[in-house]
């Protein structure tokens, strides 16, 4: 992991020391390498200090050096956190904010992408399910059946994006003679939230520092001989607030607007 920016390498060395961070921080004070990678933001005003700043996103690089998947979002304050990437991109289990519930025909074990959470990060829910012996649930999509669905109460707290469903299974229900597409077994279910203002955040923490997300999961079980009644079960993920780092270098240090030429 590196990280580049258009900073001199005694501000990265600054914010290095202050923040504890150990991978390479990369200095490209005249932002050829932005440019070479074509993410140089060309909305940043040319006679102003942020001229030459990129469009902030993540390459994953493969290790013959090529570039295999890109993280970017539309807006420069929006942005993945590495655990993200680390959940989207290789599905790592970090289970951070984890917890557990179960009921009769299931286990659910909630948990998020971070533990942590700052304004305009993207972020992932995740909720791993894990069916009893001989039972199925519905999925998105099946018709006369009731279907899986993972609810998020409406926030300040962050924007939810829809929920993503594993792929499905083809189950051919013999009694009826039927085909409905359900889950078995283990699967997981990952949802991603751009978290919102520090405005908007303060006024929701619990105790001054835990940002909570609420929800639901509802769903049908069945077996090879009966449905049971829908369930809802509620959901929760408590994640840690930490206030965007606001502090800059010493002045002497700060970049400077471009000189205007003088004829």
């Amino acid at each position: 992991m590196a990280a580049i920016s258009y900073d001199s390498a005694a501000v990265l060395k600054n914010f290095a020391d202050r923040r504890h961070i150990t991978f390479p921080l990369l200095s490209d004070p005249d932002s050829k390498i932005i440019r070479a990678f074509g993410i140089l933001n060309e909305e940043a005003p040319k006679d102003t200090f942020t001229y030459g700043i990129p469009h902030p996103g993540t390459f994953i690089v493969d290790r013959q050096g090529i570039v295999v998947t890109k993280y970017f979002e539309d807006n420069y304050r929006e942005r993945d956190t590495a655990s993200q990437v680390l959940v989207r991109q290789f599905g790592v289990r970090l289970g951070l904010a984890e917890s557990r519930l179960e009921t009769g025909h299931l286990k659910l074990t909630t948990w998020a992408s971070n533990a942590t959470a700052s304004q305009g990060q993207l972020i992932s829910l995740i909720v791993d399910a894990e069916l009893k012996p001989r039972m199925h649930v519905y999925a998105p999509g099946v018709k006369g059946y009731i279907p899986i669905d993972w609810s998020l109460t409406p926030s300040k707290a962050g924007a939810a994006r829809e929920p993503s469903y594993p792929p499905s299974k083809t189950l051919h229900l013999p009694v009826i003679n039927e085909m409905a597409p359900v889950y078995e077994g283990k699967f997981r279910l990952v949802r991603e939230v751009t978290i919102g203002t520090e405005a908007d955040l303060k006024p929701l923490l619990k105790d001054g520092q835990d940002l909570v997300f609420e929800g639901s999961f509802r769903y049908q079980a069945c077996d090879d001989r009966e449905c049971y009644l829908p369930q809802t079960v509620p959901l929760r993920w408590t994640l840690r607030f930490q206030p965007l780092d606001r502090q800059r270098v010493p002045e002497a240090m700060q970049r400077k607007a471009p000189a205007t030429a003088v004829r």
